[in-house]
């Protein structure tokens, strides 16, 4: 299995990016693709997630109404629409495969991309 990041990068508060996860060596169709933040200094949480058997989504509440996460199975990779960034959405951002039942919870991870860093200014 191999998750690829990119997308990250800086912007204002305020501002947006799209986050993609690319995925391969795995079943896509039947994949559930979760998203983590890590903040400075700070654990890793879970965010958002999809599940790609009946395209259900979860958000943390701390980004519902902000992010909004898809996916394409034309081209095996999900994204994440990071809107109305704030300061403290500055971190790395991890897609992961996991059970969105347990998308909050990284020790439910099965697989983790190698990140892509965001950084909101104010």
């Amino acid at each position: 299995v191999q998750l690829a990041e990119s997308g990250g990068g800086s912007v204002q508060a305020g501002g947006s990016l799209r986050l993609s996860c690319e995925a391969s060596g795995l079943n896509f169709n039947d994949a559930s693709i979760g998203w983590f933040h890590q903040a400075p200094g700070k654990e890793r949480e879970g965010i958002s997630c999809i599940s790609n058997m009946d395209a259900r989504t979860y958000y943390a509440d701390s980004v519902k109404g902000r992010f909004t996460i898809s996916s394409d199975s034309a081209k095996n990779t999900v994204y994440l629409d990071l809107n109305s960034l704030k300061p403290e959405d500055t971190g790395v951002y991890y897609c992961a495969l996991i059970m969105c039942t347990y998308y909050y919870n990284k020790n439910g991870v099965d697989w983790w991309g190698q990140g892509t860093q965001v950084t909101v200014s104010s």
